[in-house]
């Protein structure tokens, strides 16, 4: 792996103008930074082993090959869990989008990959959240807007109330309610009491701003938090009120299932399962590279994004794929067209859908052949959760979440490619 990136500085440009981005004078202050080539290794090594910051941080320490890998010396200074995260999430998803990019071309030279044949499907994956319950919202509400106005007290002369043990003791009585009348009324006092926090929250941060302080970076960063969480707390009360006083049913679109990650997105998976996270789609080929990754909003039917996903490889590779093969959700009449006039040649759907095995592909040899190529990504994508992290993001914030899911596929494909050459 060492190898395969040595010799490719375009891997590491876009990496260092990251680290260097909003910097005025990136080429002064303390000595012992990480390089951009230390800071896309330790990411991979975080990616293949699922390790915290402070466990990449003891690895580090520990481990010769791990330094040998980064390129730190016997001698050298490990950074910090703190200055490890920093310099790692630094790095943006288009940056690491054109870092697949590049162990693509490497695929292809090396004849691992050449993206003539190519497979498509969905899967989920999941923020770090709590299961959602409105009882817990306003909960996760309420102690957050206490914690910041207790923590604008000690900035300015205010006056404020910690609501935090009522509210707990209200989520957990409608936790353990054994009725639903018991149920409506503990709603209501945690409502009164969240609103009531809310209203408090809103007269701090409009007293935050008026007031002169002895900080006023920790003021602009208080007053920020408030600003961002107030109307996530709104939210949060007239989808509990809805729901629960007046019975309507909230449409899965408008609802906001955690306070601390607000894009995540309800899916439910075959009317059966319901996820709190994002989809993506994926597209594989017939070495097991992941060749594309792209991360959905909300939750679309899979017909519909099955063009671009054809469209994206023609961009990648410069020509359309030979033949293709995707799950039964992507079968449409209108998507068989589409696809075919971009120029590929055999197209399978696992369920046919009303559509013919003439119509898709030349012969029933080559339906059943592709049908059999599809399955493979299921285990692609059971490798990615299992061994990189793709089930779960543990980072913070939609780019983040991005990032994420493309380092997961970077270390995947870099992992395979040094397998292929090594076989």
């Amino acid at each position: 792996m060492a190898l395969l990136l040595a010799g490719r500085p375009e891997i590491f440009d876009g990496v260092h103008a990251d680290l260097v981005r909003g910097i005025r004078h990136p080429e002064t202050g303390r000595k012992g930074r990480m390089s951009a080539e230390q800071v896309i290794k330790a990411l991979l090594i975080k990616q293949m082993n699922g390790f915290s910051y402070e466990q990449l941080a003891f690895h580090l320490e520990d481990s010769r090959s791990y330094r040998a890998f980064c390129g730190f010396g016997f001698a050298d200074v490990i950074p910090s869990r703190s200055a490890l995260q920093r310099d790692i999430k630094r790095v943006r998803p288009e940056t690491l989008e054109e870092v697949n990019l590049v162990l693509l071309v490497v695929a292809t030279k090396k004849k691992i990959e050449k993206g003539r044949k190519v497979r498509v499907d969905c899967t989920v994956v999941e923020t770090d959240i709590h299961h959602p319950t409105d009882s817990s919202l306003l909960y996760d509400g309420v102690r957050v807007l206490c914690r910041l106005t207790q923590a604008v007290r000690e900035l300015i002369d205010v006056t404020v109330t910690d609501h935090t043990r009522r509210a707990k003791k209200r989520a957990l009585g409608i936790l353990n309610a054994k009725n639903q009348k018991v149920r409506t009324r503990l709603y209501r006092d945690l409502l009164k009491v969240t609103r009531k926090v809310v209203c408090e929250a809103e007269r701090v941060a409009e007293t935050l701003r008026e007031s002169p302080t002895n900080d006023p970076i920790a003021a602009i960063g208080l007053e920020g938090e408030l600003s961002h969480t107030i109307p996530l707390v709104r939210r949060v009360i007239d989808q509990a009120e809805r729901r629960v006083i007046k019975g309507e049913s909230v449409p899965s679109s408008e609802k906001l299932v955690s306070i601390f990650e607000p894009h995540t997105d309800v899916i439910v998976k075959d009317r059966r399962e319901t996820y709190f996270g994002h989809k993506i789609v994926l597209t594989g080929g017939a070495s097991g590279l992941i060749t594309d990754l792209v991360v959905e909003e909300g939750n679309p039917s899979d017909s519909t994004l099955a063009q671009n996903m054809i469209a994206r490889q023609t961009e990648i590779y410069g020509r359309a794929p030979r033949r293709v093969a995707f799950d039964g959700g992507f079968a449409s009449k209108d998507n068989l067209s589409a696809i075919k006039a971009q120029g590929v040649k055999d197209v399978a759907f696992h369920k046919k859908r009303g559509l013919k095995i003439g119509e898709m592909v030349k012969s029933s040899w080559v339906y059943k052949n592709l049908r059999r190529f599809r399955a493979g990504i299921e285990g692609m994508i059971s490798f990615l959760k299992r061994s990189f992290g793709l089930d779960r993001c543990t980072w913070s914030g939609l780019p983040s979440f991005k990032a994420y899911a493309w380092a997961s596929v970077v270390a995947a494909n870099l992992l395979l490619i040094a397998r292929h050459l090594i076989a």
